[in-house]
């Protein structure tokens, strides 16, 4: 992907774009741009084909995940504008849920549906770009980890596992119920509380699974990140289907590329590395937070329901990533 954006580097030089504070220079979960000295705006947008076969719950899904890049920025979503694929040959009253589905999901953000686009295509895709706003002095990006830091991480892993074991019809019903239950959460609960115990790295568990997202803020922060498996929390029916070798094709991809920066112990078997690459939709935060406020960060979390977890530590190093038993 650094290969495809190198011509856009080269046109836009950071230099001469001073308000923008954050872009392709550094790539994090948002673009930022200042527009005076006490705000900024935040830009993103995501969208993908169906994860689930519920039109409502699918573009539920798909709004959390693309307003989930606003909280992982620390920011507050303002605006969103649809953006949509439909076939011709599909009903129209599905698209109609879809877009339901996305809707109550940004007005549960607080936010409004200012707008979209549609095409036709040959399958379903739905996502938002979304705006929202920030102080430009509360700007935190995903490489601000440093020595000493405890890792939080909100929502449980596997929704890559189970949403192609549904693909497959090789899924229990009730493990899709709860998979699409923890997708459709919003994450900003968390990022206000992470804002709140001055956080100082956070970025939200998507395609690129756990390992990629974490090599991505220790790389940019230059540090390790030690974590411990026992620790995480898994969707229910996820190390079976993993067991079962159902593993989406981005899987095999975020291994081939990001293998390279991780070392596990050896009582971690093939199976469960693999799981660790499994990409997620919709995932949660992983927050960087200084040791004397994690534990209280933690408590304050569960206590509001959402399911966090101390996963590990941050170490001087640079952008590798320990899984210890």
């Amino acid at each position: 992907m650094a290969q495809v954006l190198q011509p856009l580097n080269g046109l836009f030089q950071s230099k001469e774009y001073p308000d923008l504070l954050v872009g392709l220079a550094e790539p994090d979960d948002a673009a930022v741009y200042r527009i005076d000295d006490q705000q900024a705006i935040i830009s993103t947008i995501d969208f993908f084909p169906p994860v689930v076969d519920d039109p409502y719950s699918f573009g539920a899904i798909a709004a959390a995940n693309a307003l989930s890049d606003i909280y992982a920025m620390g920011g507050r979503p303002l605006m969103a504008i649809n953006l949509a694929a439909f076939p011709d040959n599909l009903d129209r009253n599905i698209l109609s849920e879809i877009l339901r589905g996305g809707a109550e999901k940004v007005k549960e953000a607080g936010a409004v549906i200012a707008g979209g686009h549609t095409v036709t295509d040959k399958e379903p895709k739905y996502g938002l770009a979304v705006t929202g706003i920030i102080h430009p002095d509360h700007i935190v990006t995903k490489g601000g980890a440093k020595p000493g830091d405890q890792l939080i991480l909100t929502k449980q892993l596997g929704t890559g596992v189970i949403t192609t074991a549904l693909k497959q019809g090789l899924v229990d019903e009730n493990d899709v119920k709860s998979a699409i239950h923890g997708m459709s959460r919003l994450n900003k609960n968390v990022s206000e509380l992470a804002v709140q115990y001055c956080y100082h790295a956070m970025t939200d568990i998507t395609g690129y699974g756990l390992l990629g997202h974490s090599h991505e803020m220790a790389h940019l922060g230059n540090v390790d990140f030690h974590i411990e498996f026992r620790t995480l929390k898994w969707l229910a029916g996820a190390q079976k289907y993993a067991e079962q070798d159902i593993f989406p094709g981005g899987m095999h991809r975020n291994k081939e590329y990001f293998q390279k920066w991780i070392s596990f112990d050896g009582a971690i078997s093939d199976v469960y590395q693999n799981l660790l690459f499994d990409p997620q939709t919709s995932g949660g935060l992983l927050i960087a937070v200084a040791p004397e406020v994690a534990e209280v960060l933690y408590t304050s979390l569960n206590d509001m329901g959402e399911l966090a977890s101390i996963i590990g530590h941050v170490a001087a190093g640079s952008g590798f990533i320990h899984i210890h038993e």
